[in-house]
């Protein structure tokens, strides 16, 4: 799949829908901020969406797969680039 035309919340669901149930209790209130988000432009309350993404990356080592990799690609190009 190609993840770099879709939202921040529609990568969220991606996520959820790949990860499952087991997703990593400190990942998890990163990747639900996420679901409200378009993009690392955005604000969560009073935290940018870059720190969002780049707090859930850290968070998120054990989760593994194919998928996990195009996302994690995705989302550190966008936090890098500020972008999207």
């Amino acid at each position: 799949m190609d993840y770099s035309n879709i939202s921040l919340a529609e990568i969220a669901q991606e996520v959820y829908k790949d990860w499952g149930a087991k997703v990593n209790f400190g990942a998890k209130p990163y990747l639900e901020a996420m679901t409200t988000l378009q993009s690392v432009k955005d604000m969560y309350f009073a935290d940018s969406g870059t720190s969002i993404v780049a707090y859930f990356l850290s968070n998120a080592t054990s989760w593994r797969g194919e998928v996990a990799k195009e996302v994690k690609k995705e989302l550190n190009k966008r936090i890098k680039s500020r972008s999207w």
